[in-house]
């Protein structure tokens, strides 16, 4: 790691390298946990309802089954499957059936490269910088899945907030106690909201992930991280939303996910949270 700091320029090309291959998996992830979760839910309703067992095939794994295109079932070759360099080479298209390859794959690869590489800017070669890069892969591929499917899994959420436990314990980042605090003041703030919003309406305004998503991010941001949080994804929804429902010509009561601008907010806050409140405290004269 001291190697690293002390040569960038071999430093940040590995880093951006390892980003396009964990974006490649984060990719996998997006697209195969949400169908292998489903299928486990409904073998699970199987199961306690006492129904017949239909036979259903799980979808593919995360880890061991080969990647392949979703039209034709081709399994991908190791030339076919360069993170980027495949995608570009291939113009966006399966090599056997010339069907589109949606452009998600090298979006993700690119943005995981560039935010890895950022972390090793921000917190350098050593832990800091590798807790940064775990903390930014959940918020990615949490991201991706709750803006196909609009579900947050527990299976994410819930060790991500455990390994910024883990992380404060140690005085990573912040001291544990913050890091609790903010864990408690994440979960409790969105359920609060949602609380009063089905009181007033009879409707739920969001999903119980998002409680997850933020009690996470304040296991890693601590206490004073979380009402930023709050405040950056509320404005970052309210102008990215309005745009997404004028431009598909959609009403305010159709459904978009949270989970998202929660992701954006909690990473801006996680690298640049401490100056943002100085700077709101020299603003605001309080400091």
């Amino acid at each position: 790691m001291a190697f690293l700091d002390q040569n960038p320029a071999i430093g940040f090309p590995l880093v951006a390298g390892l980003g396009l291959l964990v974006g490649s998996f984060l990719n996998v992830v997006i697209l195969r946990l949400p169908r292998r979760l489903e299928w486990q839910w409904k073998r699970d309703a199987h199961e306690v309802l006492e129904s017949p067992d239909l036979y259903d095939p799980p979808p593919p794994g995360i880890v061991v089954e080969r990647s392949h295109c979703p039209h034709c079932k081709h399994q991908l070759s190791w030339y076919e499957n360069i993170p980027v360099f495949s995608w570009l080479a291939l113009r966006g298209k399966c090599r056997h059936c010339k069907a589109p390859i949606s452009p998600q794959y090298p979006l993700v690869e690119l943005l995981t490269s560039v935010l890895f590489v950022a972390c090793v800017w921000r917190f350098g070669f050593g832990w800091q910088g590798f807790g940064a890069m775990v903390f930014t892969g959940f918020l990615i591929s949490m991201a991706g899945i709750d803006l196909r499917t609009q579900y947050l899994p527990d299976s994410l959420t819930l060790p991500l907030m455990w390994l910024g436990l883990i992380a404060a314990s140690d005085n990573l980042y912040i001291s544990a106690k913050p890091a609790l605090l903010g864990a408690v003041a994440g979960y409790v703030s969105l359920w609060s909201v949602w609380w009063v919003f089905k009181q007033l309406t009879g409707k739920e305004g969001m999903g119980h992930g998002d409680f997850k998503l933020l009690a996470a991010i304040g296991a890693w941001t601590g206490l004073k991280g979380v009402l930023p949080t709050i405040l950056l994804s509320s404005v970052v929804g309210a102008i990215i939303g309005s745009a997404w429902l004028l431009a598909k010509g959609r009403d305010r009561s159709t459904q978009i996910p949270f989970g998202p601008y929660l992701a954006v907010a909690g990473f801006i806050v996680f690298f640049w949270g401490e100056k943002m409140l100085d700077a709101y405290m020299r603003m605001s004269g309080l400091k």
